[in-house]
């Protein structure tokens, strides 16, 4: 049986986490507003609730909050295998390695873990559901951030290959950076 939303939003509460600082928003509210963008792109329930964990371990960009490891089964056990898998993908992969293989076309894919340096192969379909998770993410904070260069091509090469409502988003958001004076 699918968890309920209330029940995924519970648990970020029960951690404390919840109203941790992130991009002028809470924890909580980001975590939200990235699950919400997601689904509105079409996202699977599972890709939907990686989308509300996606940095519950920590990132390379955000470190506010990390579950410690030893509770990877309590959340596996929460939002399922392959939802934890992309979240544990998005927090501990290595962006550099993510950003090189975006335009190859077929796996398997190599990311690099940024703590040990391992490699994590992933097939195809991990790969679109990361970089659609991971290009999600940006795209909800990125107004807040004030980054409007970080990382800008990898993103827009991210967008152009996911296509549909990923470029769409891209498009949108990017709308919105101020015009230089």
């Amino acid at each position: 049986m699918e968890p309920k939303f209330k029940e995924l939003t519970d648990y970020i509460i029960s951690l404390g986490a919840a109203d941790i600082s992130h991009t002028e928003k809470s924890y909580l509210a980001h975590a939200i507003g990235v699950h919400n963008d997601m689904k509105a792109w079409g996202g699977t329930p599972e890709l939907c609730r990686a989308a509300l964990f996606h940095s519950i371990y920590g990132t390379q960009g955000f470190q506010g909050f990390t579950l410690p490891l030893d509770r990877q089964p309590e959340l596996r056990a929460l939002i399922g295998d392959y939802a934890e898998k992309i979240a544990y993908l998005n927090c501990f992969m290595d962006r550099d390695s993510l950003d090189a293989q975006i335009t190859q076309a077929n796996g398997p894919y190599t990311i690099i873990h940024r703590v040990t340096r391992e490699a994590m192969v992933l097939t195809n379909a991990e790969y679109e559901d990361l970089i659609r998770l991971h290009l999600c993410d940006w795209l909800e904070q990125a107004p807040r951030a004030h980054r409007w260069d970080y990382r800008r091509t990898a993103y827009r090469q991210m967008a152009e290959r996911l296509g549909g409502g990923a470029l769409t988003a891209y498009d949108r958001v990017f709308a919105l950076e101020p015009m230089a004076a």
